[in-house]
């Protein structure tokens, strides 16, 4: 399959090299001029848990192709479309009239109606799903990051279309297990609503990085989002169908609070998952729980500790979202 990563941020990069290394064509989209400030290789330093229980190392230099142009008739079969959030209606207004006859993954996260989050794009040449990877880059250009054995993907209450079925192939072919969404709007939005609650809390301390083995920092990110589930139900979603995606929330703070500082601590999977978001600039953290706080002031939802943590995120000079 010919694919297109849009963007060389760090979920298009640990997946396009996934799945360049199960012998896929991949290139990079980028805007012009970033080629050659990028260079001609990407330096990897990864956790790549495909085939280990504790994951295998990957530290090697990845030679990749770039591109700063993308005509109408294109030949690639896949543009995969992962960009932060608020950035997503600006990369789907540019590749509406650029699509082809590719099919376009949406890979990442979304708060609006999914329909409504891909703008122009044709609905028929659509797949959803999510990521389960994370990283970012250091000051020395090395993205250090973690592979997550499986990779989710959903459907909007339809079963999947042969398109569908093709890109699932593609990540089965790249050694990752594939995990069904039937509610997939729905599921989007309950791990919208988690990150909200963990960026909370790691803005207030300078960056998640900073949650990791921090027991009483993960009960306030636990608790805050667990007030944000009335949000949820706010805007008509049924909990019920996403029982294991609120249960971490819904759980003792007592009990799930000290297992994950634990785990943040000692288990390297679970530790570099923090600790690879140490950027205190970082601006999707700031925009996930802008949004996420005026939606909630939107349909009069109390949501105490994100309020108190407004000022870390708030737009600059307004001291609110």
């Amino acid at each position: 399959m010919k694919i297109l990563m849009f963007g060389r941020g760090v979920i298009a990069t640990i997946y396009g090299w996934a799945l360049q290394q199960a012998g896929h064509d991949v290139e990079f989209y980028v805007r012009p001029g970033r080629a050659a400030t990028y260079g001609d290789a990407v330096d990897l330093d990864l956790l790549d848990t495909r085939r280990r229980v504790w994951g295998q190392r990957i530290a090697e230099k990845w030679p990749v192709r770039y591109r700063e142009a993308l005509e109408p008739d294109h030949d690639f079969d896949l543009i995969v479309l992962s960009v932060p959030h608020h950035r997503l209606a600006g990369a789907t207004a540019f590749l509406a009239p650029h699509v082809g006859q590719a099919t376009v993954l949406i890979f990442g996260n979304i708060w609006t109606e999914p329909l409504a989050a891909i703008g122009a794009l044709p609905v028929d040449q659509i797949a959803w799903g999510f990521p389960q990877a994370g990283g970012g880059f250091g000051a020395d250009g090395v993205l250090h990051g973690a592979l997550l054995p499986s990779v989710i993907f959903g459907t909007l209450g339809q079963p999947p279309t042969d398109r569908e079925r093709a890109v699932r192939q593609a990540f089965r072919e790249a050694g990752l297990r594939l995990k069904e969404q039937p509610d997939f709007r729905g599921w989007l939005w309950v791990h919208f609503v988690s990150d909200a609650g963990l960026f909370s809390q790691g803005l207030r301390l300078g960056s998640l990085s900073k949650l990791a083995g921090a027991t009483g920092d993960l009960r306030e990110a636990l608790l805050a989002g667990r007030e944000l589930l009335p949000l949820l139900q706010a805007r008509g979603l049924d909990l019920r169908r996403h029982r294991g995606g609120v249960l971490l929330f819904r759980a003792p703070t007592w009990l799930t609070a000290p297992a994950l500082a634990w785990l943040t601590a000692h288990v390297a999977l679970a530790r570099v998952s923090l600790t690879a978001h140490s950027d205190p600039d970082a601006e999707e953290p700031r925009e996930v729980c802008r949004d996420t706080l005026g939606e909630a002031r939107r349909l009069g939802i109390s949501v105490p500790r994100l309020e108190a943590a407004e000022p870390n995120f708030a737009r600059e000079g307004t001291g609110r979202v």
